[in-house]
C-alpha cells in the first residue's frame, strides 16, 4: 500500500509526476489537484513559513504542455475510474475531488505562458467531467497581477468559474519584509488585489504565524484592518477572508523563530474582520 495521504502531507513528488500532485485539502474536506509550474523551487518572494525544499530566487521555467497534459489526464483517469484512493489510503469522506489548485513551489503567475496552462488546465478538467463540478483555483501572491499576461489568465480563470486566491499576510512594510521577505508595497499590493477582484472572483489569503514569540502585534492588527475597510470601499464584492496559520514544518532559515499562531488569536481576529463585513474562515 502506498503511504497514506493525509493533510499535512503536501509533496509535490507523492505520485512520481512532474506537475501534477495530490492533495487532502483540510480547508475543503477533500481531494485538491495541485498543479506545480515552478518545478525549479523559484520564487520571487521568501516567505519564511515555507515548505519548499532549497526555495531559490526566480521564475517559473518553461512549461512542457505536453507532459502536463498527458499527466493531468492520467491523474484524473486514475482518480475517476482507477484505485487511487485505495493505493493511498484515503478516508472515505475525502474520496471527492474538490478543486484543481495552481500552487506548488513558487509563484504560479511568473510563468511566461500564464494564460496557455490556464486554458489547458480548463479544456482538460472540462472534458473529463471534473469541471464546472469541481473548483478551480489559483493562489498566488499577487505579486505580478498588474502584468497583461497574468491579467489574460485570469480572464481565462474567470471562464471557468475560477477563483483567486492572493495572499496578504501583513499590511505593514516591516511585517512584509520579515513574513514575505518582499519589498513590494502594500499599496502595490492592494493595487493587485483590487484588479484581481475585477478579473476573477478572488478571495484574501492570509497565514498568522508567530515569529520570535511576538505573537500578533496591534499594529500589525490595526494596519490589516485598515486594509480591509479600504477594500470595503474599492471593492465591495470582494468579501472573503481566509486567515490560516502554520500546519507543516517550514523549511526556511526561520523555521526555528516561527511556531503556529494560536488558535484564540486567530479566532479574536477573525470577529474583528467579520466586524467588517467579511466572511471569514479559520483554519490551523
Amino acid at each position: 500500500m502506498d503511504t497514506k495521504l493525509t493533510t499535512t502531507n503536501h509533496a509535490t513528488n507523492v505520485v512520481g509526476l512532474t506537475y501534477v500532485y495530490p492533495v487532502i485539502s483540510r480547508r475543503l474536506g477533500g481531494l485538491s489537484v495541485g498543479i506545480n509550474l515552478n518545478i525549479n523551487n523559484a520564487c520571487n518572494w521568501r516567505c519564511i513559513y515555507c515548505q519548499v525544499p532549497d526555495l531559490k530566487l526566480g521564475a517559473a521555467p518553461a512549461l512542457d504542455g505536453t507532459l502536463l497534459e498527458s499527466e493531468l489526464r492520467f491523474f484524473l483517469n486514475e482518480v475517476l475510474n482507477g484505485d487511487f484512493y485505495e493505493r493511498f489510503n484515503v478516508d472515505q469522506d475525502k474520496r471527492v475531488i474538490k478543486d484543481i489548485a495552481i500552487a506548488g513551489n513558487g509563484e504560479p503567475t511568473s510563468l511566461k505562458k500564464f494564460a496557455d496552462v490556464i486554458s489547458l488546465i480548463g479544456r482538460v478538467a472540462t472534458e473529463m467531467g471534473v469541471f464546472p463540478e469541481s473548483q478551480f483555483v489559483l493562489i498566488t501572491n499577487g505579486s505580478l497581477i498588474h502584468q497583461s499576461k497574468v491579467q489574460a489568465g485570469l480572464k481565462v480563470l474567470n471562464s471557468y468559474g475560477g477563483e483567486v486566491w492572493f495572499k496578504f499576510d501583513s499590511a505593514t512594510t516591516e511585517g512584509r519584509a520579515q513574513i514575505n521577505n518582499t519589498a513590494q508595497s502594500c499599496k502595490t499590493s492592494l493595487e493587485n488585489l483590487i484588479l484581481s477582484s475585477q478579473l476573477c472572483k478572488t478571495k484574501i489569503q492570509t497565514c498568522l504565524v508567530d515569529y520570535n514569540q511576538q505573537g500578533l502585534s496591534m499594529d500589525e492588527q490595526v494596519a490589516y484592518l485598515d486594509l480591509l475597510k479600504q477594500v470595503k470601499v474599492m471593492c465591495p464584492n470582494l468579501d472573503q477572508v481566509m486567515l490560516y496559520t502554520l500546519a507543516r514544518p517550514s523549511l526556511q532559515p526561520e523555521a526555528e523563530l516561527i511556531q503556529p499562531m494560536p488558535m484564540a488569536v486567530l479566532d479574536l481576529f477573525a470577529e474583528d474582520i467579520r466586524k467588517l463585513g467579511f466572511s471569514v474562515s479559520v483554519n490551523k
